[in-house]
């Protein structure tokens, strides 16, 4: 049986534009916490029925098939249930408890995506405690484990976030490459803006910040803060002309 995800979670507007102004990774970290919630939701809808409807029709041979099937089941199941304690453990400041259920996670469901999903949200934790080395391993595992598109393109994102808060904005933009197009365009275009400003070319970077502009809805809320890294870009070249 697979287990309803029960996390609600808060996006506080301004908060994300005062982090983006000050220059922290902190309105990312909600941005794409949103995002991965998403993924989540999505990969239940997507896969759920797969996960729990065993084969119907009792054919010749087919039992051997069904008894896969029911393993299968099974282990989603006991994947489903470690990963929603180790949410909660980490939403109630038991740190320890959701490192020790990641750890069963990766060790014994490597290839589920509820591993990828416990030891990206490490990889959160880590960044927001400094522990930067901790974080680049987890989003490592994280990236190479993650089987789905979208969510292997997310965790690049973040990769690539990392990258930039350690200073290393070429890094940062080889990882960005990586990332398909149309996905989580305006993280990732933002992000490479960013990238090109640590590198001096403005040009570039406003082009990455229009772009992440048109790829965001008229109400997203980290419009605002493109707007403003936009306008500084353009005080900043009249100053120098």
């Amino acid at each position: 049986m697979v287990y309803p995800l029960t996390c609600v979670y808060a996006l506080d507007c301004a908060k994300r534009v005062r982090g983006l102004l000050n220059g922290d990774c902190m309105a990312f970290e909600e941005y794409d916490k949103f995002e991965q919630d998403e993924l989540v939701r999505k990969w239940l809808r997507e896969n759920g029925m797969s996960i729990v409807v065993g084969v119907l029709i009792g054919l010749v041979g087919i039992f051997g098939w069904q008894q896969w099937r029911s393993h299968q089941a099974r282990n989603e199941g006991a994947a489903s249930q470690l990963y929603q304690q180790a949410r909660v453990a980490q939403l109630t400041g038991k740190p320890d408890v959701a490192m020790q259920l990641t750890e069963q996670l990766k060790n014994d469901h490597a290839k589920s995506a509820y591993a990828v999903f416990a030891v990206s949200d490490l990889a959160r934790q880590q960044v927001q405690d400094k522990q930067l080395d901790k974080a680049e391993a987890s989003l490592q595992w994280a990236e190479k484990h993650a089987a789905e598109p979208p969510l292997k393109a997310l965790i690049l994102v973040r990769i690539a976030r990392l990258e930039l808060a350690r200073d290393q904005a070429k890094a940062a933009l080889a990882t960005l490459d990586r990332v398909p197009a149309g996905s989580f365009q305006g993280m990732a275009q933002e992000l490479r803006g960013d990238a090109l400003v640590k590198e001096g070319r403005t040009d570039d970077a406003r082009k990455a910040y229009q772009t992440a502009m048109s790829a965001l809805s008229k109400d997203a809320p980290q419009r605002g803060a493109l707007q403003m890294k936009l306008d500084d870009l353009a005080a900043a070249g009249k100053q120098g002309a």
